[in-house]
């Protein structure tokens, strides 16, 4: 019975042996996968909530085919200040098409942008962004926008660090994308901008590919031109993913409950909402612009990205709210 009792605790003393080493090894393996955050209370969480859905045996283990990961992308993967990104791409657009296009400066909004009337822009929405891409890019082919979408993401330059867009992008968030995918999570991005505007160019920048992308849209049509098949640009709104058309959008694409939800602005409430719904094991993150020397400061009164909602509701909804300043030690690559 003595000898039974030493075996027992010579196992029970290897066991807990082999649970810290493996925590341990973890927790080492997340330090080297993320180097861009800083050591604190928002890496450990994430890091702690991916160790224990994607650990076998935990009671919050998770399987690899339900481990579905939601970002926003606009102030959540990669800048939105001044402005959006597509709101950019369709300002230059619209000057370009006006030219051919006269007429289209009869309306209030494109005289704003011919005189570059800032207060004005600054009323724009998500909304207004797809109606400027949808008069500027109807009637040609899905082909056609996707090569004018590469041409001008290859050359155009963000107005502050006048680096190309892509290289505006958040080290750290990337750097999350990569160590969710060892971990088996598939990678969504969840944006209210354009479909088409972000599928040309998110698989070279964040590893997510264009079947992963959902975004807002025009309708489409199928036709031929001659003997060629092309799907055709309508000048009509399709679906706009934003606010409570992001959960819309995840069952229409996904048609999975996400267990990860990333966002930074109230535009995406409904999506975290969404997430952490349920008796699920989930997590909601908001990304806060806190640090106005490496980026932009803004929440409440921002007009682009404004966190209001979602910084009074977090805590009692169990979010995560990352601090841009505390938690990340870089946030562009071109700041190293």
């Amino acid at each position: 019975m003595c000898k039974f009792n030493v075996a027992r605790q010579l196992i029970l003393q290897v066991a807990i042996w082999l649970s810290v080493f493996h925590i341990s090894l973890c927790s080492l393996q997340a330090q080297e996968a993320l180097p861009g955050w800083r050591e604190g209370a928002s890496k450990k969480a994430i890091v702690d909530f991916v160790e224990r859905v994607t650990t076998a045996g935990s009671a919050d283990f998770v399987p690899p085919e339900q481990r579905i990961a939601v970002f926003d992308n606009d102030g959540t993967l990669w800048s939105e200040q001044p402005m959006y990104v597509q709101m950019a791409f369709a300002l230059d657009r619209v000057k370009i098409v006006a030219e051919k296009k006269p007429e289209l400066l009869e309306n209030k909004m494109y005289k704003a942008i011919a005189a570059h009337d800032q207060e004005a822009l600054k009323q724009i929405n998500e909304r207004d962004v797809m109606e400027l891409v949808m008069e500027t890019h109807a009637n040609m082919s899905t082909a056609e926008f996707d090569q004018i979408v590469k041409d001008w993401i290859a050359t155009a330059r963000h107005p502050v660090y006048k680096k190309p867009y892509t290289e505006c992008v958040y080290v750290p968030m990337v750097e999350l994308l990569k160590y969710l995918r060892t971990k088996q999570f598939k990678t969504f991005i969840v944006s209210g901008g354009g479909i088409d505007f972000m599928r040309p160019w998110v698989e070279t920048v964040y590893g997510v590919p264009p079947e992963q992308v959902i975004g807002s849209s025009v309708k489409l049509r199928y036709e031929m031109r001659g003997t060629e098949p092309v799907i055709m640009r309508l000048p009509e709104i399709d679906f706009v993913d934003d606010k409570s058309g992001k959960p819309l959008g995840i069952q229409r694409h996904i048609g999975r409950q996400p267990i990860l939800a990333f966002g930074n602005s109230d535009g995406d409430y409904e999506m975290l909402q969404y997430t952490t719904s349920g008796a699920k094991t989930a997590l909601g993150v908001l990304v806060h612009h806190t640090d106005s020397t490496r980026e932009v400061a803004y929440d409440r009164q921002s007009h682009f990205g404004k966190l209001n909602r979602g910084l009074d509701d977090a805590a009692k909804n169990g979010w995560i709210i990352v601090d841009m300043q505390q938690d990340w030690a870089n946030v562009f690559s071109f700041q190293r």
